[in-house]
């Protein structure tokens, strides 16, 4: 005879056997974005917050891939564009592009625009292969043949190049 549980037992078993499995999803789910001509990926656990690009202060003497300063809920935070800074186009602004705020444990206020998001992506339906450009850490194809590129945030947050936005 099977045994017999409460309601709130059921529920709580529930709750576990969810948060088990957001668990698992988010080990193997990194972000898709679009930086340039590139589709990017990105560990959610390096990503604090996305958002639709506000208004953005421009700096003198500043590098041309540093776009300003934003007023993020009363924190000034700094804007950067990765295609710029990577060595491509300064990303066209449009209602797609993105401010993604990189977690503070890598660099605190610091945000770097992109030209979309891409939605979630699971390296279980990717191959990988060898990196081909200098900032990624490695490469995936998926099933259409498109590739990505994983983007290592801690890498970037400690490149003296990209910590020197003063001309």
């Amino acid at each position: 005879m099977a045994k017999r549980i409460s309601l709130r037992e059921y529920q709580e078993g529930v709750v576990a056997r969810l948060k088990s499995a957001a668990a698992t999803a988010q080990v193997n789910a990194r972000l898709g974005i679009r930086i340039g001509q590139d589709n990017w990926l990105v560990d959610l656990a390096d990503v604090a917050e996305v958002m639709p690009v506000p208004p953005v202060s421009l700096l003198p003497l500043s590098q041309p891939w540093f776009k300003g300063v934003a007023n993020m809920r009363g924190n000034l935070v700094s804007v950067s564009d990765l295609s710029a800074f990577f060595g491509g186009p300064a990303l066209i602004a449009s209602p797609l592009a993105r401010l993604m705020l990189l977690h503070p444990r890598h660099i605190l206020h610091s945000a770097v625009l992109v030209e979309r998001m891409l939605g979630l992506k699971h390296l279980s339906d990717l191959s990988e292969e060898e990196a081909v450009h200098p900032r990624a850490s490695t490469a995936y194809r998926d099933a259409a043949g498109q590739r990505w590129l994983a983007l290592d945030v801690a890498a970037l947050a400690s490149d003296p190049g990209f910590l020197q936005a003063g001309q």
